[in-house]
């Protein structure tokens, strides 16, 4: 009998809730850890990148202006969706070889169920950083004086390639909780988990357009992200020194915010990004005065 030859996955783009292949035509191989080709990805180009941004500017409007409470239930639904593909979202992290790193002994098993739980940390956030973050200032005279947060806008992700799947969650979730929505630039070791949760928002109640997930090569995405005018902030972790100086070089041009976190200091494990601080730097602070009656 003739020996059977697998077929292989094209993972394709997710942008404006859809599936799109790149509209250069270019794709990826991903390779396992013998070295064997695995899947197939496509590979964004500048003008997929502008298409997600557009699809996430569309999105803003409807996603800012749902209550907290329903974003908060949509990304528990994301957390479900999620619980349902553990081991697919498992064998995706596991495939090209690379072990989670922590503190102890960590297995793909054990980043999928920390992701699940930081989706759902940061649902319920989505109905309480307004309080924690804003405040009812005192002042001289009859006035009521609030400081309220709002949504910065549409927010680059840039995955680490340390924990694809974990490192991803933890930077999108605090974006989107609060209102933003979200271009994310895929781990380029491994892009896989990424785009097997594209899949999780294509099913999960999540707004076209919220997220958006591009897999491709830094150097040629972040050069079109430090540029571009219609990006309003980045969330990045664990870049090299050359693509964090191409972001804040692009930020005296623009003047989009750019957060870049040391993702090989980070206990993506730990506590230090289960934090309402990492949903301050995506939001903007109003301040309201009201006359108080006397």
């Amino acid at each position: 009998m003739a020996t059977r030859l697998d077929v292989l996955k094209t993972y394709k783009l997710f942008i404006d809730g859809a599936f799109p292949r790149s509209e250069s035509g270019r794709s990826l191989a991903v390779n396992g850890a013998d070295g064997a080709v695995i899947a197939h990805l496509c590979k964004a180009s500048r003008k997929d990148l502008r298409d997600a941004v557009e699809a996430a500017r569309r999105g803003l409007d409807k996603w800012s202006a749902a209550t907290a409470y329903n974003r908060g239930q949509v990304m528990y639904r994301m957390a479900e969706m999620m619980e349902g593909k553990r081991r697919e979202l498992a064998d995706a992290i596991s495939a090209v070889g690379g072990k989670p790193a922590g503190k102890r002994a960590r297995t793909a098993a054990d980043e999928v169920a920390a992701a699940i739980d930081r989706v759902i940390y940061f649902a319920g956030w989505a109905d309480k950083h307004a309080q924690v973050l804003g405040c009812n200032n005192p002042v001289s005279g009859p006035y009521y004086n609030f400081t309220i947060v709002e949504p910065t806008g549409v927010v680059v992700v840039v995955a680490p390639d340390r924990l694809p799947l974990l490192g991803l969650i933890s930077l999108l979730a605090p974006v989107i909780c609060s209102g933003n929505t979200a271009v994310v630039v895929a781990s380029q070791t491994n892009p896989i988990p990424a785009a097997v949760f594209g899949e999780v928002c294509a099913t999960s109640d999540v707004p076209a357009g919220v997220v958006n997930i591009l897999t491709g090569e830094r150097d040629e995405l972040l050069k079109v992200v430090a540029g571009h005018r219609d990006i309003d902030a980045v969330h990045a972790a664990g870049l090299s020194a050359e693509h964090t100086t191409l972001l804040r070089e692009g930020v005296a041009e623009n003047i989009k915010r750019v957060t870049v976190r040391g993702g090989e200091q980070i206990d993506w494990f730990g506590d230090d990004c289960q934090s309402p601080y990492w949903i301050e730097p995506f939001v903007e602070f109003k301040t309201v005065w009201h006359p108080a009656s006397v």
